[in-house]
């Protein structure tokens, strides 16, 4: 049996809690008192709720991203994966949209994580240390498109399928990115 580590303790409390208030109500107190912890404890991991948040966001994202590249995994098959795993945690995100001052540094990781894992595939696939400057430009335009897309399609009422929305970012991938992510 696999045990929990104290950061994953930490972050089941504050999904606990942002399942019943706003973001914005939720204050670190709440949190570590929720789990019998101590703020001491929750600085050792994090810097404030809004890392946790990201933290959070990039591990749950991470597992879907990891797999671009991977035999038998298409790029539409990793998108639908990634807005599916969206769908799942929509409403702690829609909450952190809504109700915090971070929801530019949200939105900001959302992009960085999403840059991150398309430049790495690129490295590989070019056998490279460093991604070409335009190919770089080019993965940030669309990352920074996308991500302004799926916070919408998250805030939305009533929110198209999460397949129609994987089929909408696959076509809009640039040319010159198709290549490294959907061959």
């Amino acid at each position: 049996m696999k045990r929990k580590t104290t950061k994953e303790i930490i972050a089941e409390s504050y999904l606990e809690l942002a399942a019943k208030k706003s973001i914005n109500k939720i204050s670190v107190v709440d949190i570590v008192e929720n789990c019998s912890m101590t703020k001491p404890t929750f600085y050792r991991y994090f810097k404030d709720k809004y890392d946790l948040i990201s933290w959070l966001f990039v591990r749950a994202t991470k597992e879907n991203l990891d797999r671009i590249g991977t035999d038998g995994c298409a790029w539409i098959d990793t998108l639908l994966d990634g807005i599916r795993c969206y769908e799942q945690y929509r409403k702690y995100v829609v909450n952190a949209l809504k109700h915090t001052s971070g929801r530019e540094s949200f939105i900001n990781i959302m992009n960085e994580t999403e840059i991150e894992f398309i430049e790495l595939e690129i490295k590989r696939k070019l056998g490279q240390d460093t991604v070409p400057e335009n190919l770089s430009a080019i993965v940030k335009i669309y990352c920074y498109g996308s991500g302004q897309y799926i916070c919408e399609w998250l805030m939305d009422s009533r929110p198209a399928p999460c397949e129609m929305v994987a089929e909408a970012l696959e076509a809009c991938i640039p040319d010159a990115l198709r290549p490294f992510l959907c061959e």
